[in-house]
């Protein structure tokens, strides 16, 4: 290759990437561009800042420079892709541009933000940068209000009330995790953040946001008004697909690609939270290891196809860890569920018995790995 590899992104997908490439080639030329520091932070961190009473600059694990040096990369830090010219095969990023060979995107997802009056007064932690910008607001911030009882929302709801904030968390759903896991595993969860003190607000919706003297003063569909000092919306990620969609490369929710993580274009490839496999965007951090893996491998030559093994989803809820793995989201298993003090096993079978999903909590935790080895999928 003359031009080498440019890839777009700095985060965990690009470096998973980077570490796998220069595995098997030390010095093939390999061009890094993203629109943040480069500096090398671990996202889930992000659900623990709070409580661990972590500035944002405590989560920087790696220097941008150190990173360059120690795998033989040249970077461009701070720098906004504005163009992609596939039929000259350039990067633009305003009066620079760069020629590649292969191109990699991983521009990762944002934070959705609802469409409602005021949702410019939330709040989003999905990246250190984002942390950095609220930083002061969420620390100072005695009542705290999280949109979302999803994953995320979840996790910063725990976290938050560990610190010793008034925390209230709101979903429009009837139970927390709600695509996730069923009702009767996700009470137990919502039962000890109960008894921690989070006042849970499921089957409501967020009408709107304004800004008082108090506070911010927040409107719901059951008509009750709530003033808090801060809301985070935690309601779900979007994949960032328009510098693919300006380029014409085939978009769905994510850019798509194939099992060789190939876009519609031959020398364009996407990784981590933008792309989309088999109709499915897989934001979790083992299936982008497997497929940095595959990548590494595909753009020195090869033409593997990812596969993915069963794998282990983990709830950071310290107070009531979970771990769950395979179709937790389908509706038509038949559950076994064992409840106990010490935790809870729920086991999904199909209509011919077969194991398709379980969900393991606090002390039954070990058992996941042996499960994991009876999953049918």
């Amino acid at each position: 290759m003359k031009h080498g590899i440019v890839i777009v992104g700095s985060g965990f997908a690009a470096r998973q990437l980077v570490k796998n490439i220069r595995k098997h080639d030390a010095q093939i030329p390999v061009r890094m561009i993203a629109a943040d520091s480069m500096d090398e932070y671990n996202k889930p961190d992000l659900s623990h800042v709070i409580s661990l009473n972590q500035r944002a600059d405590d989560l920087t694990r790696q220097r941008a420079g150190e990173f360059a040096e120690q795998f033989n990369l040249t970077l461009n830090a701070n720098s906004w892709v504005s163009e992609i010219n596939t039929r000259e095969r350039l990067v633009k990023c305003g009066d620079h541009q760069w020629p590649y060979d292969k191109l990699v995107l991983a521009t990762g997802s944002s934070a959705l933000l609802p469409p409602i009056v005021g949702k410019e007064l939330m709040l989003t932690l999905n990246s250190q940068q984002e942390y950095l910008a609220c930083e002061s607001s969420l620390r100072e911030a005695k009542r705290v209000m999280i949109l979302g009882g999803g994953l995320i929302g979840t996790e910063l709801a725990m976290d938050f009330c560990r610190a010793g904030k008034q925390v209230i968390l709101l979903d429009n759903a009837s139970n927390l995790l709600a695509s996730l896991i069923p009702a009767e595993v996700s009470s137990r969860l919502q039962q000890r953040l109960n008894q921690m003190g989070v006042e849970l607000l499921l089957n409501q919706r967020l009408e709107s946001l304004n800004q008082t003297s108090r506070g911010i003063n927040a409107a719901l569909s059951n008509g009750r008004a709530i003033c808090v000092d801060a809301v985070v919306a935690a309601i779900g990620l979007r994949p960032n697909v328009g510098l693919a969609q300006h380029a014409g490369l085939a978009v769905n929710r994510g850019i798509e690609v194939n099992r060789q993580l190939q876009t519609s274009d031959e020398n364009i490839y996407a990784l981590g939270d933008c792309a989309e496999i088999d109709g499915k965007v897989l934001p979790f951090l083992q299936p982008i290891q497997f497929s940095a893996m595959t990548l590494a491998k595909n753009l020195l030559g090869a033409a593997d196809g990812l596969a993915l093994p069963a794998m282990l989803v983990k709830v950071k809820t310290p107070e009531l860890p979970l771990h769950l793995a395979g179709e937790t989201q389908r509706n038509d298993l038949t559950w076994q569920i064992t409840a106990e003090p010490q935790g809870l096993i729920a086991k999904g079978y199909d209509e011919a018995q077969q194991l398709r999903a379980f969900i393991v909590s606090e002390a039954h935790m070990k058992l996941a790995f042996g499960l994991l080895r009876e999953l049918q999928i």
